[in-house]
């Protein structure tokens, strides 16, 4: 579980801020880059679920599995970190990089739910997550208290659920663990998206330099999708007995 958000200092409000020529080109490629890293996660996880020597290879090593997930960890804190230093193109290499590590790690969904829940939660997380990223975008209203709030609630997050796996191991408290989930990651969606058209609408240019701040700003809302999937999918995910 992961999350990165733009921390924007001096961020003019909507009225005074004059949009950019490259501003339609960078809010494209953000969405297009997107769309593409949840492309590739979901064809990756779906052809290892259907694998049975890929399956066994990756879920019946542990070490590989928790390398994977090591991994993943690593490249978004080193593409969060560094993607000004970086190229465009080792940039989105990380990022596509990151889309099939997950893909990996998430094929493990195909083994403890149905294909048909599996399909419906991802619905419903795409019509949600469409409507907040809609009204992020659209709202006059400066989120940022919001989003540094919804910071602090997925610390207590994450600590929870550390907690609950390793302590108290309540069934009950993870469905809460869940529900809060949800909502936090819903919350940040409409946050980041209102912080990524600000920054954009701002570029002088789409420029690698811009590029790089659209392609972070793809790798974010990613995150929040795969989030909102993953709560809701342990909410309403049918159980595989099979």
């Amino acid at each position: 579980m992961y999350n990165s958000n733009f921390e924007m200092e001096n961020v003019l409000n909507n009225s005074s801020v004059s949009v950019s020529e490259a501003f339609p080109v960078l809010m494209r490629k953000v969405y297009v880059w997107m769309t593409l890293a949840l492309i590739i996660t979901g064809f990756t996880a779906y052809s290892v679920a259907h694998s049975p020597g890929m399956l066994m290879t990756i879920l019946g090593n542990k070490v590989l599995f928790y390398g994977l997930l090591i991994a993943e960890f690593i490249l978004v804190l080193s593409l969060s970190a560094a993607i000004q230093k970086l190229s465009i193109v080792v940039a989105t290499l990380m990022f596509l990089l990151y889309s099939v590590i997950n893909g990996l790690t998430l094929s493990v969904c195909f083994i403890a739910f149905t294909e048909s829940s599996i399909a419906n939660v991802f619905f419903i997380t795409a019509g949600t997550f469409s409507v907040m990223a809609l009204v992020g975008y659209t709202t006059k209203t400066d989120l940022t208290s919001l989003g540094k709030m919804l910071f602090f609630a997925l610390i207590g997050l994450v600590i929870a659920t550390l907690v609950n796996v390793f302590f108290i191991k309540s069934g009950g408290l993870d469905l809460i663990i869940s529900c809060v989930g949800v909502l936090i990651f819903v919350g940040l969606t409409a946050y980041d998206s209102q912080k990524i058209k600000e920054m954009l609408m701002m570029a002088p240019d789409a420029g690698s330099g811009m590029q790089k701040l659209a392609l972070f700003g793809a790798l974010t809302l990613y995150l929040d999708f795969i989030n909102i999937f993953l709560y809701l999918l342990h909410i309403f995910g049918e159980e595989d007995n099979d």
